[in-house]
């Protein structure tokens, strides 16, 4: 048996024997208490292995709504399980690494929305679901990179506010040029950063790759690209589309879900290039399974949310959902 206590002094460098042993620990304490575990693309392959679902935003968001578990442990950022205690306020959330937000959410308040709001009265609020709790209960609707295009061009309103992510907001206006759009200058830090020039330089070493691209990435990059979707789009082309070769700008923890996906393909990833390129969300990463093990075993990290909070951010998400389908 391998203890917490001695793993969180090396859970950085725990042996395969010990990182197998610590998922059976895991699974049979989600059996014995009825727990689901929800995991992100992003997440460390050994953090992904455990989980009873793996998926991006939209799916995620599904799979919360839809469970009949008591404990929900959920693998991602805080915005992400905050919506699983939005959706779920019955139900114990747990989140093995409170201290994992996202820059992007941070990077706006609910404050600004409502200034947003009476600047703009005649304008709808879309939030990408990449905000925090008390931001989309003063939202009109939530969207993903997944279904984002496909519900603003839904909307009857023809003025969108869209916060806070620049570069998907930028991608949907350049889908939807029917609408006028007031866009938050926000972003993700990962995928923004990487830039064209790095691109350039990938598609150069290989000349007969594919490239598939995350709508978080800077505009100059989404030109480059011969597929352009949400991660669960971006797994779907890669795995399916007639090159042998896919260069993916996104996470790299998506590469785990495309190896097992389709390994008979190559997957070319910033990271394993010796150039200072990559995207890699570090906070993503600051879930690690050693975490996992003592949230679950001690329920510990509840997500708690104002009972208003959860009442009012609810509705944007369930419009998303109802929306999506």
């Amino acid at each position: 048996m391998v203890y917490v206590e001695l793993l969180k002094e090396k859970e950085s460098e725990l042996t395969q024997y010990e990182i197998k042993e610590l998922q059976e620990e895991v699974r049979r304490l989600a059996r014995e208490k009825n727990a689901v575990i929800l995991s992100h693309y992003y997440q460390r392959p050994e953090v992904q292995d455990i989980a009873d679902f793996v998926g991006d935003s939209l799916e995620l968001s599904r799979k919360a709504a839809q469970t009949n578990a008591d404990i929900i442990v959920f693998c991602g950022v805080r915005f992400m399980c905050e919506t699983a205690k939005i959706v779920n306020p019955t139900k114990k959330v747990l989140h093995p690494n409170p201290e994992s937000g996202c820059p992007m959410a941070d990077m706006i308040t609910a404050k600004d929305v409502l200034r947003l709001k009476e600047e703009h009265p005649d304008g709808e609020v879309v939030a990408y679901v990449n905000t925090n709790a008390d931001v989309k209960a003063v939202s009109d609707l939530c969207v993903t990179s997944a279904n984002a295009v496909k519900i603003v061009q839904k909307l009857d309103s023809r003025k969108v506010i869209f916060i806070p992510d620049q570069a998907l907001g930028n991608w949907v206006k350049k889908h939807v040029p029917d609408k006028e759009f007031i866009i938050w200058q926000g972003f993700c830090p990962p995928h923004f950063e990487f830039t064209a020039k790095e691109v350039q330089k990938l598609k150069e070493l290989y000349p007969d790759a594919k490239l598939a691209v995350h709508p978080e990435c800077h505009p100059r990059v989404i030109e480059l690209a011969d597929f352009v979707g949400s991660t669960s789009q971006i797994i779907n082309y890669a795995t399916t589309c007639d090159a042998k070769r896919v260069i993916v700008i996104t996470e790299v923890g998506l590469k785990h879900t495309l190896m097992k996906k389709n390994p008979e393909k190559e997957y070319i990833f910033p990271e394993s290039m010796n150039y200072c390129g990559s995207v890699y969300c570090c906070t993503m990463k600051g879930i690690t399974l050693p975490k996992v093990y003592q949230t679950l075993k001690e329920e510990i990290n509840e997500v708690k949310l104002p009972e208003d909070i959860i009442e009012k951010a609810k509705r944007p998400i369930i419009r998303m959902l109802e929306m999506s389908t």
